[in-house]
């Protein structure tokens, strides 16, 4: 009974209603729209802070054989908190989509319907195909296809979580309307560096760690791995380097926008592209 009320499926979905009732109580003049966007981060938080431990107790158990030693962590996780969460994540992302529009009077959103779910689907499409890809591709790998092989690597794709709290923070602080202060620039700071690390530069790192296991050069690796263990890497990096880009461009007009003059006119608003999922 306890693991079932542990379960991602009850965890998640639990903390975001909760969130969206206690957030109104603090933060009196807050919209639909800015509960929800703060209560799906906040849950995006945990969940991250969640898998970024669980990927360093895998990744420092396994070190030594990346290839045959295993932890368990590694397949409960996925199984029950991984999937589940993708699965709760894009209902909240819809939710938050749709309240955004709501409250500015949109009038295809006075009620849920087939047209909203499609006008999410289509904006957010990246993001979407993002989490279905997860939930396609990482589940069966994970389940049938890795021969309780490679929890190393596992355990190295639970750490691309750790760039979302300082994502989801930028967020809230904007929300607060914190924007100007230090700490929104030191954390952007912190988004970029560990976007660049822990979604980036994490995959030649697997690449290396598996190269130097079998004694072969970085270069070499590609070729010894199956076709589609280099096109599962490169359906999830492909996403992650675009984020990174748009991050980058994001960062640069924030910089530019610091150092204008005060007569100038202000840089139009960005939006934050990198969810972190």
């Amino acid at each position: 009974m306890l693991q079932v009320l542990a379960c991602g499926a009850v965890v998640f979905p639990g903390l975001f209603f909760a969130f969206r009732r206690i957030l109104p109580c603090v933060f009196k003049h807050w919209s639909d729209a800015d509960v929800v966007l703060v209560s799906e981060r906040l849950v995006s938080s945990i969940h991250a802070v969640m898998a970024t431990t669980v990927g360093v107790i895998v990744v420092s158990s396994c070190r030594e054989n990346v290839i045959n030693d295993s932890h368990w962590l590694a397949t409960y996780f996925i199984i029950w908190y991984g999937v589940p969460y993708m699965t709760y994540d894009i209902f909240a992302m819809y939710l938050s989509h749709y309240h955004r529009f709501h409250v500015k009077g949109h009038e295809s959103y006075k009620r849920h319907s087939l047209r909203t779910v499609n006008s999410f689907v289509r904006r957010e499409f990246l993001l979407v195909l993002h989490h279905i890809a997860l939930l396609s591709i990482l589940l069966p790998v994970t389940l049938f296809f890795r021969r309780d092989q490679g929890d190393f690597f596992v355990g190295c794709l639970f750490l691309t979580e750790l760039s979302t709290p300082f994502v989801s923070l930028g967020k809230i602080l904007i929300q607060l309307s914190l924007q100007e202060c230090w700490l929104h620039k030191a954390n952007g700071g912190m988004v970029l560096l560990t976007f660049f690390l822990f979604r980036i530069a994490l995959f030649p790192y697997m690449y290396w760690v598996y190269g130097r296991h079998y004694g072969i050069p970085l270069y070499s690796v590609p070729f010894h791995l199956p076709l589609s263990a280099n096109l599962g890497n490169t359906c999830i990096l492909a996403p992650q380097v675009y984020w990174f880009v748009l991050l980058c461009r994001k960062g640069w007009r924030l910089y530019r926008r610091g150092r204008a003059p005060p007569d100038s006119s202000p840089a139009p608003a960005v939006t934050d592209y990198a969810k972190g999922d």
